[in-house]
């Protein structure tokens, strides 16, 4: 059977699972674990992706990832390959590192926010790595210290998760402290993993009450959702994935995209083409990047080299230049 293609778009929340190839370790030190920390925090910054919860364990990890400019799988290709290569290196070791490709999960973020952040932060008490909340409370390779303020770092967004807890920061702590306590007897949770129509239902107990009152869901291994939200992923993901093609086949490369800038801004196509900080130029930029990589998904690294850029200000670009499609209600494929 054929791999489903992978559910993304700008805002979607996933959560990441990576195993080591056979269950090896994919971190055997410290040092292991800062190398990839530091590779993770640059490629989160450079691609504006937002990490909510993670946590380290020897044989894998797990993040909680929320889409930015640049789609997850180009993020886990640079953050994957990167870090297999530097292992490799360091362990002189060959061959591959991780098992099979990454398993994502694209979750309906009010419902399963707060559930996913305690799951994925209570995976080294699972793991035996730390005694109990205390040690976890410490545990300096999983978001929950960070969360508590025991530890900081500045691609993490703390203060996301807190606000669910609390509008005063302190009392924010307390309380998802006192939730992930609560979380600790609970074990693992296959639902927040596999499952797919037993996850989108809500567990088994839930799926059988739903066939019981004869009530019929419909659920995707690649989505944590109720019918809805699955409904509506699926749905969204099929006409992105055919405007796209539509657009590739309708021969709209940079150039193409270019002279619509031209035409709907005004500019001239070498104003638009152009590097610099002039205003009408940084606009024009900012629209061409942002249909060339939502609309068309074109990589920004093919941006930031044509444009002489880093990745974090086509990034930049792309978020600017959704504002002006929005505000001046701009198409890229006029009437559409």
């Amino acid at each position: 059977m054929p791999r489903q293609s992978r559910i993304d778009a700008y805002g979607a929340l996933h959560h990441v699972i990576v195993r080591g190839i056979a269950r090896k370790k994919i971190f055997v030190d410290d040092e292991d674990r800062e190398r990839f920390l530091d590779r993770l925090g640059t490629i989160l910054k450079e691609t504006g992706t937002v990490c909510f919860a993670w946590a380290l364990i020897p044989n894998h990890f797990h993040l909680l990832l929320k889409t930015g400019p640049t789609i997850l799988s180009t993020v886990m290709s640079r953050l994957l390959t990167g870090y297999a290569v530097s292992f490799n290196r360091r362990h002189r070791r060959w061959g591959h590192l991780f098992q099979n490709r990454y398993k994502s999960i694209l979750c309906q973020e009010e419902t399963y926010l707060r559930e996913l952040t305690r799951y994925i932060h209570l995976n080294p008490l699972r793991a035996k790595l730390v005694a109990d909340i205390k040690d976890l409370d410490e545990y300096k390779y999983c978001g929950h210290g960070v969360i508590l303020g025991r530890y900081q770092n500045d691609w993490q967004d703390k203060n996301y998760i807190l606000q669910r807890f609390g509008s005063d920061r302190f009392d924010a702590i307390r309380e998802y402290r006192k939730f992930v306590v609560q979380g600790m007897d609970q074990g693992k949770i296959s639902e927040l993993t596999g499952g797919g129509l037993v996850r989108s239902a809500g567990g088994w107990s839930a799926l059988k009450a739903l066939r019981n009152a004869k009530i019929y869901v419909k659920g995707d291994e690649r989505i944590l959702g109720d019918d809805d939200f699955v409904q509506q992923s699926i749905k969204t993901a099929n006409e992105q994935m055919e405007r796209k093609y539509r657009l590739h086949t309708q021969g709209y490369d940079l150039d193409k995209i270019a002279m619509r800038v031209s035409d709907v801004l005004g500019v001239p196509m070498k104003k638009v083409l152009a590097s610099g900080k002039n205003r009408e130029t940084v606009q024009a930029r900012s629209l061409l990047c942002y249909w060339a990589v939502r609309e068309c998904g074109m990589a920004m690294t093919t941006l930031a080299t044509r444009f002489e850029l880093s990745s974090t200000a086509v990034g930049q670009s792309v978020i600017r230049g959704e504002k002006i499609a929005l505000e001046k209600d701009f198409k890229l494929i006029p009437g559409c």
